[in-house]
């Protein structure tokens, strides 16, 4: 079973209010995902997504009040999947995509990294791992920052949904391995 977080922009004049919908909008191939990566249209966290949420939101109990931080990665409204056993999707207006593009923007990396190292490589267990995960996250904080400011300048929203394949007949187009 392999887990992705997609993260996905969207125009909120193209939003419908239905949960089929939003399936379908992540039903795209391999190719057009990465194509919209890209463009900084479409991002995609690897199972590690709740640790990309801890660089920016705080490991609990020592989590960040609710507001662009915490949107980052696990924020937004809920809207329930068709299959009820299926997480559901999460979505941010295109105010909230606003605000967490200018927190990325004005946000330092490394004074991140500082707070939350110690829980992120809790995990690996190998302290001279250190460079390579600092370097996986660093890269993937300069990715959503592209797609949130991207985002930002279209006025955009943001759609989100943990996909996991392997789950049967409502797996979602294939990813890389």
């Amino acid at each position: 079973m392999s887990v992705y977080f997609h993260l996905r922009a969207v125009p909120p004049s193209a939003l419908r209010n239905s949960a089929t919908w939003f399936r379908r909008l992540f039903a795209d191939d391999w190719n057009t995902v990465r194509e919209r990566i890209g463009r900084h249209r479409e991002e995609v966290l690897d199972k590690g997504y709740r640790h990309h949420a801890a660089l920016y939101a705080g490991v609990p109990p020592h989590q960040a009040p609710d507001g662009p931080c915490t949107h980052v990665v696990l924020g937004g409204c809920p809207v329930s999947h068709p299959d009820p056993s299926l997480p559901p999707f999460l979505l941010l207006t295109a105010a909230q995509a606003h605000r967490v593009a200018e927190y990325l923007e004005e946000t330092d990396f490394e004074h991140l990294w500082r707070q939350a190292r110690e829980e992120l490589m809790r995990p690996y267990g190998m302290p001279e791992a250190e460079r390579d995960i600092r370097s996986a996250f660093a890269s993937a904080h300069r990715d959503l920052t592209a797609f949130y400011a991207q985002t930002a300048q279209y006025g955009d929203a943001v759609v989100k949904w943990l996909m996991i394949q392997g789950t049967g007949a409502s797996d979602p187009a294939p990813c890389p391995p």
